[in-house]
């Protein structure tokens, strides 16, 4: 599949970013040993690539905005499309040296008359592994040029299930504890790996065969969503509604096992 100008702008900018990651990673372990330990440097880690995405991204497409982690909101010109960036998705990962984190791009276009709309390009690039994750409105979802389809279990039984779990100062452990106690019981296996556009680009790639979480931010999920969706699979809310992208409540998978998953936890959140 021959790459399209957008993406190949987006593939650029998270390999020179990926790059600056992958070397500031191996700093981490350095300083896992010193007393004032290695949090401060992380945080600059996470900044520098967010600033390189940045420079990247705005040289190639000077009048579009950015939603950005750390920067916030960056408005553009209103009539053109704007990024939504995580310049480090998996910062804990990245901190306590475990190598899987992410950069996630995507683009989203405005609606007429205000508003944001779909999301219609998506990147999530792996660095350690040097793995593109790409996917564009209608194109279908890729890693490099593979074509990605989600996974084509039908039972709950036989599947592996993607989560996050709440953790200091994040989500609610009483709203995880009871989805766990209703989906647990059903499925192969439950997996929590510390990266939420990971998650989301092997479920596109038919590792995982279904996946929930919330208390996300756009930038964890909007280019997830995509690449769900356009390897063949669905996206909701807790409620089974679907938007471009899902940050508050995410449940994914392809159509029957999200439409289980949704079912029990649904049920889960009634109790």
């Amino acid at each position: 599949m021959m790459l399209s100008g957008i993406i190949r702008v987006m593939e650029r900018a998270a390999r020179k970013a990926g790059s600056r990651l992958r070397r500031d990673f191996g700093e981490v372990e350095h300083l896992q040993v010193s007393r004032k330990g290695p949090a401060d440097f992380v945080s600059k880690a996470d900044q520098r690539a967010e600033r390189i995405l940045y420079d990247e991204l705005l040289a190639a497409r000077p009048d579009w905005g950015f939603v950005l982690e750390e920067a916030g909101v960056i408005e553009g010109d209103p009539d053109k499309p704007r990024w939504i960036i995580d310049p480090l998705d998996g910062t804990s990962n990245f901190l306590h040296g475990i190598p899987h984190f992410a950069i996630s791009i995507a683009a989203q276009e405005p609606k007429p008359g205000g508003g944001w709309g779909d999301v219609f390009a998506a990147v999530v690039y792996q660095p350690i592994l040097d793995e593109t994750y790409w996917a564009e409105k209608t194109r279908g979802a890729w890693l490099h040029d593979a074509r990605l389809r989600v996974s084509s279990r039908q039972q709950l039984s036989d599947s592996l299930i993607a989560t996050g779990i709440p953790f200091q100062g994040h989500g609610s452990f009483a709203q995880w504890s009871k989805i766990f106690a209703a989906v647990g019981p059903q499925v192969a296996g439950i997996r929590r790996f510390g990266a939420a556009s990971l998650d989301m680009a092997w479920l596109a790639q038919g590792r995982y065969d279904g996946f929930w979480e919330s208390g996300l931010n756009d930038w964890d999920t909007a280019a997830g969503c995509l690449l769900v969706r356009e390897a063949g699979g669905f996206v909701s809310d807790f409620r089974g509604r679907s938007a471009p992208i899902h940050s508050t409540e995410v449940v994914a998978g392809n159509d029957v096992i999200h439409s289980r998953l949704h079912k029990l936890v649904a049920g889960a959140l009634k109790t």
